[in-house]
């Protein structure tokens, strides 16, 4: 149940720093799909992610 917890936070905060980010280009790596199908706009940021979770495992290990 803690594990939920912390996903759902995780992604509460990433929802919300998600305009910051973009600003520094995160969303726009190589690596990071975007894409329109049946006039929706989808995006799958794998190279963002894998930054992301490269600097929280570096932090937490660091803590």
């Amino acid at each position: 149940m803690k594990w939920l917890i912390a996903v759902a936070l995780a992604l509460f905060i990433f929802s919300g720093l998600t305009p910051w980010l973009r600003r520094i280009g995160f969303g726009r790596l190589p690596g990071d799909f975007r894409f329109r199908l049946r006039g929706r706009d989808f995006e799958i940021p794998l190279a963002s992610t894998v930054l992301l979770s490269l600097c929280a495992g570096l932090l937490a290990r660091l803590l």
